[in-house]
């Protein structure tokens, strides 16, 4: 007897592309280049502690179901976040996810039906593309330059649509990009926010990175632009803002509590919510007491400095290392970008280069990233690679370096 057969979305499903990569960490010696984890070091475990012994003093509520749009006092904390980056505000207007993965993957429920055009900056990060695949949405690329997603390329392209291929929906990271580590222009942010106005198209502005901006030249924190939900509200007047602002405190405060969060128009949100009790009913209410615990305390402000100045120590110690002996004709065959904040350097290979050859000499070097084709919806280019310089400290960063200058000499040809 055979069974019924999967959904059309499951029946041939791709995996993450990045996590495939796990079994490759567990080699002895090997260094990751490749997950974007934050560094354990920079945890604030004594303060996690003391909001965890907190929360429990709080008595059974925080062991019970909780309200599927989240607790009050996390709500509270993560508003007062969404003002401090310009934005209005109220914890009426939070959803509380399960990290922000499940935000995208709500509103892909709630707005994407099979054919749905869908707009990605690209190179993209993998999550949303296998989001977007499994919702059969009909993908297309805006391509990107170091200042981000290229508004004039996104004008030309909408122009061309006709009506009924119109984009539901545009998904930027615009603060320090994954994979490509690009911050917006203030100007594109404008030109884009006017064009999903004048298409009537969502934006879904993922921003976990936003806070992990390094300094400037003058050793003085870099001047952010305004988010795009700031944008919106400013140029919408109807109140109806077309950006949806998503983030996270799995970069900022630690993964595992798994509290990420949505802030969108009352409509909107209404229809994420319902979909979010279909899903986990709620996300935990004891991590949600921990965060906000731990939110109110006070730590918050420090653990993030803290965490800018080791990412940058870190960011310096990969970009240097793989430009080193450049002024003397000496060359590494991988050329990059210096980020200005978040997580990522995106690097291109010397065409000779074979980006199958190089990534197998790389793991017998013992030395891991992600090949650049995981970031593409089609297309790719694979003489790309994305490198994360958060896990790993600036000596095992140092002797990455040195491992991948090593395997690109051995398969560049004379």
């Amino acid at each position: 007897m055979s069974l019924a057969p999967f959904a059309a979305s499951f029946a041939e499903p791709a995996g993450s592309p990045i996590r495939e990569l796990f079994p490759y960490l567990s080699r002895p010696g090997m260094i990751s280049l490749a997950g974007g984890y934050p560094s354990p070091s920079l945890f604030d475990a004594e303060g996690l502690s003391q909001a965890a012994q907190q929360a429990m003093t709080q008595g059974a509520g925080a062991l019970q179901y909780g309200a599927t749009e989240g607790q009050p006092a996390l709500r509270e904390a993560l508003a007062q976040q969404a003002q401090e980056r310009g934005m209005q505000a109220t914890p009426a207007d939070i959803l509380v996810t399960t990290g922000s993965q499940q935000a995208f993957d709500l509103l892909v429920r709630v707005l994407i039906e099979p054919g749905d055009t869908v707009l990605v900056e690209v190179p993209a990060y993998p999550a949303t593309l296998q989001a977007l695949r499994l919702a059969q949405a009909r993908i297309l690329p805006i391509p990107m330059d170091a200042q981000g997603l290229q508004t004039q390329a996104l004008a030309k392209l909408l122009a061309s649509l006709p009506a009924e291929q119109r984009p539901k929906l545009l998904y930027t990271v615009p603060n320090f990009s994954n994979p490509r580590g690009t911050l917006l222009a203030a100007e594109r942010r404008e030109a884009l926010v006017q064009l999903a106005v004048q298409y009537g198209f969502w934006v879904v502005e993922d921003d976990p990175y936003g806070e992990l901006c390094f300094d400037d030249a003058q050793g003085q924190p870099l001047a952010m632009p305004a988010t795009l939900r700031a944008v919106g509200e400013r140029l919408t007047s109807s109140g109806h803002n077309p950006v949806i602002y998503l983030s996270s405190l799995s970069k900022t405060v630690a993964p595992a509590l798994r509290v990420g969060w949505m802030l969108a128009d009352a409509p909107l949100l209404r229809r994420c919510t319902v979909a979010k009790q279909t899903a986990d009913l709620c996300t935990s209410p004891l991590t949600q007491a921990v965060a906000a615990c731990y939110l109110h305390s006070g730590r918050y402000p420090a653990t993030v400095q803290r965490a800018r100045r080791e990412y940058q120590r870190r960011m310096q110690a990969l970009v240097q290392g793989l430009s080193k002996g450049e002024d003397s004709g000496e060359d590494s065959g991988i050329r990059c970008t210096r980020p200005a904040g978040g997580m990522f350097v995106w690097a291109e290979l010397d065409r000779r280069v074979d980006p199958q050859q190089l990534f197998d000499a790389a793991i017998a070097q013992g030395v891991v990233y992600v090949p650049g084709k995981a970031f593409y919806p089609a297309e790719p280019d694979l003489h790309t690679l994305r490198m994360s310089f958060a896990a790993p400290e600036v000596a095992q960063i140092e002797q990455a370096v040195q491992r991948l200058r090593a395997a690109v000499k051995s398969t560049t040809p004379p």
